[in-house]
C-alpha cells in the first residue's frame, strides 16, 4: 500500500496526481524516508516535452509546486535548475521509455558502495529486481562534467547506478517506479550490511 499525505484521498491506485504535485510528494518521501537530508539529493519528471526538476538548493520539507523549474529535452537547462539537471535531461535522451529520475543519498547504499565495487545484493529481492547495480567513481572536480553522460548511459542500461561517495540515481517509466527501485536498493544494501557486521558472510 502507498502511504499518502494528506490531502491524497481519492488519487487512484498508486495516489496518481498532476506530474508536478507528483513530483514533490516523492521528493518529500525521500527525505522522510531517510534516504535525503533536507536539502539533498534531486529529483524530475517528465511531462511531454518539458521536464520538471527540483530547484538548486531545494528543500524537500517546503517545496512546493511553484518551486519547481521546467526544463525542455533537447535543450539546455534552465536557471534555476538542479545542478543535476542536465544529468536528467541526458538520461531522459538516452532513454525514451524514462519518465522520472530520481536522486537520493541513502546511507547504506552509499556506505557499502565506497569501495566502487559494483553492487550485488544478497537477499532474494535485490538480485530479483538488480543481480548488479553499477558503481561509478567520478572524480569530485570533473563531477559536473562527466556525471550527465555517465549516469545517463548507466541509466540506460540499469534500474538504478550508484556514483561513488554521492548517492543513487534510480530511473523509470513513472515516479513510482523510480522510487521503488531507490527503496529496494536501500534495503538491500541494508540487509547486506547488517549480514556482514553480524558475521553471517564475508565483507
Amino acid at each position: 500500500m502507498v502511504a499518502h499525505l494528506p490531502g491524497d484521498a481519492g488519487l487512484g491506485q498508486y495516489g496518481a496526481m498532476s506530474p508536478k504535485a507528483d513530483l514533490v510528494r516523492y521528493y518529500r518521501w525521500l527525505r522522510r524516508y531517510g534516504l535525503n537530508d533536507s536539502h539533498s539529493g534531486n529529483a524530475s519528471v517528465r511531462d511531454g516535452a518539458t521536464v520538471w526538476v527540483t530547484p538548486t538548493g531545494a528543500c524537500a520539507d517546503i517545496l512546493e509546486e511553484g518551486d519547481l523549474v521546467a526544463c525542455g529535452l533537447g535543450r539546455a537547462p534552465s536557471e534555476g535548475a538542479s545542478l543535476d539537471a542536465a544529468l536528467h535531461l541526458m538520461a531522459y535522451a538516452e532513454n525514451p521509455e524514462l519518465g522520472a529520475v530520481l536522486h537520493s543519498h541513502g546511507p547504506y547504499s552509499v556506505a557499502l558502495t565506497l569501495d566502487g565495487s559494483d553492487f550485488s545484493p544478497l537477499d532474494f529481492e535485490g538480485q530479483y529486481y538488480f543481480p548488479r547495480v553499477p558503481v561509478i567513481a567520478i572524480p569530485f572536480e570533473n563531477y559536473l562534467a562527466d556525471s550527465p553522460r555517465r549516469v545517463a548511459a548507466a541509466l540506460a542500461q540499469h534500474k538504478v547506478c550508484v556514483v561513488r561517495g554521492h548517492g543513487v540515481y534510480a530511473g523509470g517509466s513513472c515516479l513510482n517506479l523510480a522510487y521503488k527501485w531507490t527503496c529496494s536498493l536501500e534495503l538491500s544494501a541494508k540487509t547486506a550490511y547488517l549480514a556482514r557486521t553480524g558475521g553471517v558472510c564475508d565483507p
